[in-house]
């Protein structure tokens, strides 16, 4: 208990530090910065505010209250991460779930690691710290992935070591960001699991994903059933590309056998389920094309 109440006092004693305005400190080289980075501090609630690179975009109400509850009895037992920006103003890295929680019971202090960071660092560690801490949906961590490729400039090779996954599951996250939009929204809902996603994925038509989609919520489909109609709907359509091919009829078989001994050329006939075609004769170079124009003039 006495170790912990000297924690608390110390963490006050750098708050004090900080809403000095003579001693603030606005990088890591400053005085005392050594003592207030990477240090759990005391801060204000007033004065912070939400990361707009925050990758959770919704939060459960429910889920809420009961961190509300926990923090009420037990208070807020992981520090929250701030950046400073200026002076006695701070900005979420992550934890907005906690500091969401603490600003509901009325708390007016959060315990909370400082760092000094520039815009794009700060982005990096709010995606990274979040994707490795937070209960995100398929479709966050997704955006999340593709937010560092596109505005960290991270391949997926060096997203892999930042966050500890192999390339295949980042790959099968970002492949989820082609699904329709209204699947997504479902998966974001918890309608739909990551299994489902990745089944969904697996069909090209976008009318089709969406008919399988609403089937599956109708039904309440498992992933093991989803993958199945999917085979399905692949098999139907192959299915009907076989019974779209059209048979060359013989007599135009034999003529074709002509066309070539004419032409020297290999003639392929393209027809129609109403009888009806087109005869393609191929040329190698210009002058071959010359060629086949005599003899088709007759002047050859």
């Amino acid at each position: 208990m006495a170790k912990a109440t000297k924690k608390q006092a110390l963490g006050r004693g750098l708050s004090a530090l900080l809403k000095d305005p003579e001693n603030d400190i606005k990088s890591a080289q400053d005085k005392n910065a050594d003592k207030v980075v990477g240090n759990i501090v005391e801060l204000d609630l007033a004065a912070i505010e939400v990361n707009p690179f925050q990758p959770r975009t919704s939060f459960n109400e429910e889920a809420l209250e009961e961190l509300a509850t926990s923090i009420k009895e037990l208070g807020v037992i992981q520090p929250i991460t701030v950046r400073k920006i200026d002076f006695n103003k701070y900005q979420l890295v992550s934890g907005e779930r906690r500091f969401r929680a603490s600003k509901l019971v009325g708390l007016k202090t959060i315990p909370a690691y400082i760092r000094i960071a520039n815009d794009q660092e700060s982005l990096e560690m709010a995606l990274v710290e979040n994707i490795q801490r937070q209960d995100l949906d398929p479709i966050e961590i997704a955006m999340s992935y593709q937010r560092l490729i596109d505005e960290i400039n991270l391949t997926q090779e060096q997203m892999s070591d930042r966050i500890g996954k192999n390339r295949s599951t980042i790959a099968n996250y970002l492949r989820l960001l082609k699904l329709d939009p209204i699947i997504q929204t479902g998966m974001r809902d918890g309608f739909l699991s990551m299994g489902h996603g990745r089944a969904l994925i697996n069909i090209n038509d976008a009318d089709a994903q969406l008919e399988i989609y609403e089937k599956v919520l109708s039904d309440s489909l498992s992933v093991r059933e989803t993958e199945k109609l999917v085979k399905s709907w692949h098999e139907k359509k192959s299915g009907n590309k076989k019974s779209s091919t059209v048979t060359v009829p013989t007599k135009v078989k034999k003529s074709m056998k002509e066309f070539s001994d004419y032409f020297g050329a290999k003639v392929d006939v393209k027809v129609t389920k109403k009888g009806a075609g087109k005869i393609i004769v191929p040329f190698s170079s210009e002058e071959d094309f010359e060629r086949l124009t005599k003899l088709i003039k007759g002047e050859a």
